[in-house]
């Protein structure tokens, strides 16, 4: 299993870069796993050598969406998102952004949805201070958990 500790994935990244290899992370919450998850998570994988997915903590995901999110835990939707082809990592991360990950990783590639363009993606500024890049991953966003969850609800 490739979910690790923030230190563990340090150490990871720190032995993969030694043998040459570049990092992409790719963040999110991962809840209710659908088709544009693993769009997104697959196109991103194709950015560097090793993917890292950041994955919301629950009391993150409630901060960010509300009480009743998520509907699956922080270590199911690590468990299912580090099942997925080309992803490398899987960390657990309970700041409201993914900032502070990546100031720490200083990851090569940033991957966003494409929901965003690579000036609307709130972190830019820091990938950009440590000479990383950001990139637009995945197809359009016409796949969402809340539509999913709506649908369910009838």
């Amino acid at each position: 299993m490739s979910i690790l500790t923030r230190d563990q994935l340090e150490q990871a990244i720190a032995g993969d870069r030694a043998e040459g290899r570049s990092i992409a992370l790719a963040n999110g919450v991962f809840d209710l796993l659908h088709v544009g998850h693993v769009r997104y998570l697959q196109a991103a994988s194709q950015h560097a050598d090793r993917l890292v997915v950041a994955v919301n903590s629950d009391a993150s995901v409630r901060r960010l969406k509300g009480e009743g999110r998520p509907i699956l835990g922080e270590g199911a939707r690590a468990e299912l998102v580090a099942a997925l082809r080309g992803v490398h990592y899987v960390v657990i991360f309970d700041d409201d952004t993914v900032g502070p990950l990546l100031t720490a990783l200083r990851p090569d590639v940033h991957c966003k949805g494409t929901d965003y363009t690579v000036e609307t993606v709130p972190e830019r500024a820091i990938v950009q201070s440590y000479g990383g890049r950001t990139a637009i991953c995945g197809d359009p966003k016409d796949h969402s958990t809340r539509d999913l969850l709506k649908r369910i609800a009838g």
